[in-house]
């Protein structure tokens, strides 16, 4: 408890100076309402269920996105760095798309599938794919090379040697990929909900600021901030169990 209260006193800290500025009007309340009453607006909206509606929304289409991502990009990253001429393929197209804005994409994927989750589906999926395909194909291009040539001397075959050897050595890499992804598609999804979007937390976002309802906003803006908090927490504890077998 005494660790945890240290870790997380900036935090604290930020919580009371919000409140203190904005009711000394250090700070225009318009431009940043005290902290009591962003709670008690987001209270307000989780008990007529504007909040919790809108919320299943976003967390829907940023995990079928990230889900998405993280199956098929781990795979064609694996897959570049065990077969030569995957990497000759895939590889040109990784190192264009990835310094791209992710966002850049948005309208793109709305002239393809309209509205709806499906547009944020792909956006959230072609934007968290390529650090899960990097991660994966630096950790298994990493994989100890006596460890390949033991096995293969073993007689072992190509794909008992990609699933015993070179996935277990690529999981650490790939899961710091997944971790960037993670935060990631929680930043595609709020951009993309606040361009082209009729629910959501980018949309209910943007529906509250455009009404002048700050409170609401900023309840909102804090509620997708620990929701990725506590995805990161709740990722970290999964990675030290995943990764627990090289301890």
């Amino acid at each position: 408890m005494r660790q945890s209260l240290i870790r997380y006193l900036p935090l604290i800290l930020l919580a009371i100076t919000w409140e203190v500025a904005a009711r000394l009007e250090l700070v225009s309340t318009s431009a940043l309402p005290p902290l009591s009453d962003v709670v008690s607006a987001g209270v307000a909206m989780v008990k007529d269920g504007e909040l919790i509606s809108n919320g299943a929304s976003s967390l829907y289409r940023a995990g079928a996105g990230l889900a998405l991502s993280i199956l098929i990009g781990s795979t064609v990253g694996i897959a570049m760095a065990w077969w030569k001429p995957v990497n000759v393929l895939v590889a040109p197209i990784v190192e264009i798309f990835y310094p791209l804005p992710k966002s850049a994409l948005i309208p793109v994927t709305v002239i393809w599938l309209g509205f709806g989750d499906g547009s944020k589906i792909l956006l959230i999926f072609l934007g968290c794919m390529l650090p899960v395909t990097i991660g994966a194909f630096n950790g298994a291009r990493s994989s100890e090379q006596a460890l390949v040539w033991s096995a293969r001397s073993m007689g072992a075959s190509r794909l008992r040697m990609l699933w015993d050897v070179v996935v277990p050595s690529a999981l650490p890499e790939l899961l710091n990929g997944v971790r960037t992804a993670l935060a990631l598609s929680f930043i595609l999804l709020v951009s993309s909900e606040l361009i082209v979007a009729q629910k959501g937390f980018g949309y209910l976002i943007g529906y509250t600021g455009a009404n002048g309802n700050y409170d609401a906003m900023y309840a909102v803006v804090l509620t997708v901030a620990f929701l990725g908090f506590a995805a990161d927490r709740i990722y970290l504890q999964i990675t030290r169990r995943a990764l627990a077998w090289r301890d």
